[in-house]
């Protein structure tokens, strides 16, 4: 009798827990845009440039499926149902190889470790040190970048710091703020290659 006291005390908890997995929201999943436009007319033979876009790494904190979300100064939380699609650093590298084919006017940009059948003209490292995302407010993206001139070795490095405000509260709004950002630092990529080409 003791025993089937406990088991039917036991259905409502065991209904509730079933209950509330039956009504968890289901995952989104979000990318970054390539929102770069062409500036080619002003680019030294634009076409002819192969560049190979990568190493992109991230900071450890944000090297995750979700997003991290910054609560407070020194506080941050993981939104389990707002998740990246594809890693961060493959996002941030696609991101930046399709806006720089817009700016520069050239197709031919791969991403590491992909090759093409001629060696790339210049190689683009970028070491992402904050990607920071506050839901309503604000994205925050600093990013050191590496321009190297395959011929010689000659490089150029810069530093891009991008913040954008997001008036929405969706993910969807930081996801295109930080696309934004993006977008900026692939400009100032795109600005240091042609530097380097112009200058023989």
């Amino acid at each position: 009798m003791m025993r089937l006291r406990i088991a039917l005390a036991t259905l409502p908890v065991v209904a509730g827990l079933v209950a509330g997995c039956g009504t968890s929201p289901p995952s989104r999943f979000y990318t970054l845009a390539a929102t770069a436009t062409s500036t080619s007319a002003s680019s030294p033979q634009p076409s002819t440039l192969v560049i190979a876009v990568g190493p992109v790494t991230v900071p450890s904190v944000v090297d995750r499926p979700e997003f991290v979300v910054s609560t407070g100064p020194n506080e941050v939380r993981l939104d389990d149902f707002n998740r990246w699609a594809s890693p961060l650093q493959d996002n941030l590298s696609r991101a930046i190889a399709e806006n720089l084919v817009a700016i520069l006017g050239t197709p031919r940009v791969v991403r590491f470790p992909q090759t093409l059948a001629t060696e790339p003209d210049y190689r683009v490292a970028v070491e992402v040190r904050t990607f920071e995302s506050t839901p309503g407010k604000s994205t925050a993206l600093d990013a050191v970048w590496t321009v190297r001139r395959a011929k010689d070795g000659r490089t150029s490095t810069g530093r891009t710091s991008a913040r954008e405000a997001v008036s929405e509260s969706g993910y969807d709004a930081l996801a295109a703020a930080h696309s934004r950002a993006v977008a900026r630092v692939s400009q100032d990529i795109a600005n240091a290659t042609l530097a380097l080409h112009g200058a023989r």
